[in-house]
């Protein structure tokens, strides 16, 4: 059969790498194959899909069978978002494309959404399904199913967390840990409510004051001293990078740390270790206090994009890529695949989680839910009104550091509901 009438399924990876990748891929290829269709990998994104010399290949059963089982991403990505404008039917018509698989996040999701208008503007009727992929978890899926790698890296994340917390305790030290999560929270809370790191410092926490970086080193401090009064002198604290997303400009640009900036004049905040940014200003607030606290910087970052899926990713991604198959075969489209923990595969259709701007809404944790109350409430350190008089041996004003003064909540806030 020629390339011009078997039917193709074309397959792009968008964005950045996350455990799980491949296990779906090689899912698709697997189940489209046996009905006789054409899998045409594309390399680059969309970079590569709108390139007049884009790499592609077959993804043949032996390809699949051998790529699905590991890390990484074996068609190379890219983060390229194209304007309407380098839209273009050739490869669709000339490949005969029936449906184009996007593996990626929400900028991902969202040029597919465009793509798909576009072609049939131009009467090229394709189906588009959306992969969610990505290792922050933050893709508006219904509440009980994750984004696949999520898990994979949390349980990579995990291990790191553990050991630098028993260095910790080894060494007298203190360590900070920063984390990936672009807006949200949610690898930062499972990890240091998994490895009970004494302080968790993610962006939704600030839900009744602003983000500053005052803030977030007295929380850390509130800590410190915190279990200085339990007799600890050792500890770790883990943050969100996703704190840097609601930092106002003004805020990044006055905190004392010098950064590269961009031809529009924006901080370069990829081009730097934020643990190392936290610290600074740490050890800055604590030599202005007077108090003696070694702590280290730790970040957790793209080593654990690329790690091999967990057996529950391989699971979850290979009901994922045989979700597309099902949703393809009852013609649906421009739709993310989701399946629930009963392998009940549901489009969820990106129209109807899309903002005014045609982006997908970010998910952000739950603050008000009982599983981050009762973290709060029971197994983090930090100071309080009972823990002023004592407190007044390292702080001048302890009030200042009393962990509801500084998030402006109470009592209430964390308590959960029975």
């Amino acid at each position: 059969m020629s390339e011009t009438t078997q039917k193709t399924v074309a397959i792009l990876c968008g964005g950045g790498p996350a455990p799980g990748i491949n296990t779906v891929a090689g899912t698709i290829a697997k189940a489209f194959l046996q009905d006789g269709y054409r899998v045409l990998g594309i390399h680059k994104g969309y970079s590569g899909l709108l390139s007049e010399s884009r790499r592609t290949e077959e993804i043949t059963f032996a390809k699949a069978d051998e790529i699905f089982k590991t890390g990484g991403s074996y068609l190379e990505m890219s983060r390229h978002k194209p304007k309407d404008s380098e839209f273009s039917t050739k490869f669709f018509v000339e490949n005969n494309v029936k449906l184009l698989v996007t593996i990626g996040g929400d900028d991902t999701a969202s040029t597919a959404n465009r793509l798909s208008s576009y072609l049939k503007t131009q009467n090229v009727k394709i189906q588009n399904i959306h992969v969610p992929k990505t290792i922050d978890n933050d893709l508006p899926l219904p509440e009980d199913q994750y984004t696949f790698g999520f898990i994979s890296a949390m349980e990579e994340s995990c291990q790191i967390a553990s050991t630098i917390y028993e260095d910790s305790h080894a060494s007298g030290n203190w360590f900070l840990i920063s984390i990936m999560g672009r807006e949200a929270g949610h690898l930062a809370f499972a990890v240091g409510a998994a490895c009970h790191l004494a302080m968790i410092v993610i962006p939704e926490m600030f839900n009744k004051t602003e983000i500053t970086f005052d803030k977030i080193t007295r929380l850390i401090v509130s800590s410190m001293i915190k279990r200085k009064l339990l007799g600890i002198e050792y500890g770790a604290i883990i943050l969100s990078e996703g704190i840097f997303h609601f930092l106002s400009e003004e805020e990044i640009k006055n905190c004392g740390i010098k950064f590269e900036y961009d031809a529009h004049g924006h901080p370069e905040l990829n081009m730097l270790n934020k643990a190392h940014i936290f610290n600074t200003l740490l050890q800055n607030e604590l030599s202005r206090l007077k108090i003696s606290i070694k702590s280290r910087p730790v970040e957790i970052g793209y080593h654990v994009r690329c790690v091999t899926p967990s057996g529950f990713d391989k699971m979850y991604c290979s009901t994922l890529g045989m979700g597309v198959k099902q949703l393809f075969d009852a013609g649906q489209t421009g739709c993310m695949v989701t399946v629930d923990a009963l392998g009940n595969v549901n489009p969820l259709f990106l129209k109807d989680v899309e903002n005014e701007h045609g982006k997908i809404r970010t998910r952000l944790v739950d603050i008000e839910s009982n599983k981050i109350k009762m973290v709060y409430a029971e197994n983090q350190q930090y100071l309080i009104k009972e823990d002023y008089e004592a407190a007044r041996r390292y702080l001048p004003n302890p009030e200042d550091y009393d962990f509801f003064n500084i998030l402006n909540w109470t009592e209430a806030d964390i308590k959960p509901k029975l």
